[in-house]
């Protein structure tokens, strides 16, 4: 049991983590509104600004903190990213104006450390053949995040647009503490690196971890999935809210049915996929499944449809950790944590560019003025974006099996 300690950990890291951001996502429409005085097209709009500034602050300083990890160990990156976490919600929940929300997103981005590093340190306790798996428990854990989260913040609206804040900034407090009791360091000095400035932007740290054989095309791969898959968070609450009328509570319970589903693809199926049709199979079929669920949100004009077919967009969530295990695999164990920092800043890219065109999409085609009424016109064009990473990455494997004949 003992040494199952850590993954246990690291999995409830990840999953008070994800029930900080799921508290939130129900109320944002609303506290937009609320401190904005708009409509909800233009509520959605800077909706997109916040996640916008947030996943930029991920980009800049997600490499840095990969290799302050890399040199001073996991441990007090995440006990140190997750106190500042529990006071930027509460700043949040205190905030006045639109621009107060903003310096909140700015100052959570740059400390939004806990997923990177904790994929780093699963890596760590790791062997190869377990990476893959190992990282569908961190999707778990932040699928069961989403299951808690949604609800609670749902339940916790009634008592305001600010108790969700509250809340998170309590659990990210409560974190803090258990992970100075519990966490063990991983970074030894056998596998401890030098830090350095070069390595440590994001531009130094793409370089040194793109020159790594077969690793571009799969950062590419990896950067249209997070532009595409984030539509999800970024446009779910107006869209639902939009197109069904569904209340905070609603909206609350349609995520938290997602996550009971996204947990246990990520948790049950992954490795036994990776088994059955190996990373590269798992990859493709997990891609395909995520074009087909968009193309099914966005066309399909029934929320009761849409909710019994959640179990089918969860599912195809598998692809994800099978293609970060690929590229953990071929990461020496010393960059492990450099590997997820520039992971992290890819996925930040993408959270920059999806909520600012997912969100502008969508006040697009629901405002009046609309050639078309269409609120799912974000999901259709989430689609072809997955389209894209699918056909990169079969290029890739196409064009490795060459090399390899």
């Amino acid at each position: 049991m003992s040494s199952r300690l850590p993954i246990i950990f690291i999995v409830m890291t990840v999953v008070i983590d994800a029930m900080g951001i799921g508290l939130i996502m129900p109320v944002m429409p609303d506290l937009i509104q609320e401190v904005q005085g708009v409509g909800i097209s233009d509520a959605a709009i800077w909706g997109g600004i916040l996640a916008a500034s947030f996943a930029a602050m991920q980009f800049l300083f997600g490499p840095f903190l990969g290799n302050l990890s890399d040199r001073y160990g996991r441990r007090p990156v995440l006990l140190i990213s997750l106190t500042v976490m529990a006071l930027d919600y509460i700043v949040m929940a205190l905030a006045g104006s639109i621009w107060l929300l903003l310096a909140g997103r700015i100052v959570g981005g740059i400390t939004a450390a806990t997923h990177s590093t904790a994929s780093a340190y699963m890596a760590d306790i790791s062997t190869p053949d377990q990476k893959a798996k190992n990282f569908g428990l961190i999707g778990a854990g932040f699928g069961i995040g989403f299951v808690l989260g949604p609800a609670l913040g749902g339940m916790l609206a009634e008592f305001g647009t600010r108790a969700p804040f509250f809340a998170a900034a309590a659990l990210a407090g409560a974190n803090v503490i258990l992970g100075y009791f519990v966490l063990k360091e991983t970074v030894t000095d056998e596998i401890r690196r030098p830090f350095r400035w070069k390595r440590a932007n994001p531009l130094g740290a793409f370089a040194a971890v793109s020159k790594l054989p077969n690793l571009g095309a799969l950062l590419l791969v990896f950067f249209f999935y997070q532009v595409s898959a984030y539509v999800y968070p970024a446009i779910w609450s107006y869209f639902t809210a939009e197109a069904f009328g569904w209340s905070v509570s609603m909206i609350g319970i349609s995520l938290a049915v997602f996550g009971i589903f996204y947990a246990a693809s990520q948790a049950l199926l992954v490795q036994p996929l990776i088994n059955r049709f190996g990373y590269r199979g798992t990859v493709i079929f997990g891609l395909g499944l995520e074009i087909f669920a968009m193309l099914f949100i966005g066309l399909v004009p029934s929320g009761m449809l849409i909710l019994a077919f959640t179990p089918i967009a969860a599912l195809a969530s598998i692809g994800l950790p099978a293609l970060q295990g690929i590229m953990s695999r071929v990461v020496p164990d010393d960059a492990q944590g450099e590997l997820q920092g520039v992971l992290t800043s890819v996925a930040a890219i993408g959270m920059v560019i999806s909520p600012l065109v997912m969100n502008q999409t969508f006040a697009f085609f629901t405002r009046e003025s609309a050639p078309i009424y269409l609120p799912g016109a974000s999901f259709l064009l989430a689609a072809v974006l997955m389209g894209i990473a699918i056909v990169i990455f079969t290029w890739r494997s196409a064009s490795q099996a060459t090399q390899n004949a």
